[in-house]
């Protein structure tokens, strides 16, 4: 029953692909003619999947303008508020935010306007999570973050006040919001594009390899996977790139093959004919790469961390690895070699359903329908 009416999507920025802009395109999707904010914007950092993006109404901030400075988001984080605060966004009737660690849910919006914010993750750099550079082990780092951390803190509380509803990616995620925001949040799982293929066509398709999607930084852990493959001299592919590449391929034996960042057709095609997907990261809200897989038929051997046991059934879709080491991967998968293998595709097929992109646009709108319902029946507060 949403009625028609002017909506804005804002983004934390476009320099990167992962989940998080798996989102953003199913929610602007859903609303095609809705502008897109965001902080930054970097067509040669969103690769291959640019080419999707490219034709929105993009509106990049102040800062996402100046030559250089857009180059190094993660040093100047302590504009962030200023960044989000100049976006004029008065001429709106609903506003959703898809914000993670630089914090797009603190922009400003008027009274009578709806504002929603799905929340992919809490800022990991302000509640001492691993992050994709470990600034505790740098003196300058630590120095930078004792400066800036307490009023940066402050604000992302203040910000995470501003929506009238939060959306958390998980279970996970919403416990975290209650602890860091003090808020209620709605679960709504992340949309996985269902592909066009059976169970059978799967296991027909089946060969005797492992994959790993993720970018390669080190809170994704792919050293511990690298290491696993090479005790047991397994086959394993490696889809993405990142800032510990080089490091990376340093540890890797013959049997490992990085692939880099490819279009999503090379991608599924890799998925459909892996064994298994495995994944090591640690604390992830949700992690939908797994998903993606299990999208396929591919059974999942992760680190039961985060919010991935909300999707990875241990014994049924794949096998949970409970220690973060490559010992305990590899025991994983020997484990999983000597199993029959069909039990664990057909669940792993099936659990993946409940995580459709048909899911998430029909849970999304009753939600909005729901706030608006709720925001005419009570005054706003800010």
């Amino acid at each position: 029953m949403q009625r028609c009416m002017n909506v804005a999507l804002v983004h934390d920025y476009l320099v990167e692909y992962g989940g998080a802009e798996r989102v953003l395109e199913t929610l602007h999707d859903m609303y095609p003619e809705a502008p897109v904010y965001v902080a930054v914007c970097s067509p040669k950092g969103m690769g291959v999947h640019w080419s999707r993006l490219q034709q929105w109404d993009l509106r990049v901030s102040w800062f996402g303008r100046i030559p250089v400075m857009n180059r190094f988001i993660s040093f100047f984080r302590f504009l962030a508020p200023h960044i989000w605060e100049s976006f004029d966004l008065s001429g709106y009737d609903l506003v959703i935010s898809s914000s993670g660690w630089f914090m797009c849910k603190g922009v400003l919006t008027r009274p009578e306007t709806l504002h929603v914010s799905y929340i992919h993750h809490q800022n990991k750099f302000l509640t001492y999570y691993e992050t994709p550079h470990d600034w505790k082990k740098n003196s300058l780092k630590r120095l930078y973050a004792n400066i800036i951390g307490p009023s940066l803190r402050t604000w992302d509380f203040i910000g995470s006040q501003r929506p009238d509803v939060l959306i958390a990616n998980s279970k996970e995620t919403q416990k975290r919001i209650e602890k860091y925001y003090r808020r209620d949040s709605e679960v709504l799982y992340p949309p996985v594009e269902e592909p066009p293929i059976t169970l059978a066509d799967k296991l027909k398709s089946t060969k005797d390899y492992y994959i790993t999607v993720s970018r390669l930084t080190p809170p994704k852990h792919i050293d511990v996977l690298i290491q696993a493959a090479n005790k047991l001299a397994l086959p394993l592919y490696i889809v993405g790139r990142g800032t510990d590449e080089q490091r990376l391929k340093a540890l890797s034996g013959p049997t490992i093959t990085f692939v880099g960042q490819v279009p999503d057709d090379k991608r599924n095609e890799l998925l459909i004919g892996a064994k298994a997907f495995l994944f090591a990261s640690k604390d992830d809200e949700f992690g939908m790469a797994p998903v993606e897989a299990m999208m396929y038929g591919v059974p999942v051997i992760a680190y039961a961390s985060g919010g991935v046991p909300e999707s990875v059934i241990d014994g049924k879709t794949g096998v949970l690895v409970h220690e973060l080491s490559s010992e305990a991967f590899a025991s994983a998968l020997t484990k999983f070699e000597q199993e029959p293998y069909q039990p664990y595709a057909q669940e792993a097929y099936r659990r993946a359903r409940s995580f459709s992109v048909s899911k998430f646009k029909s849970g999304f709108v009753q939600l909005v329908d729901h706030a608006f319902s709720q925001k005419r029946h009570h005054s706003p507060t800010r």
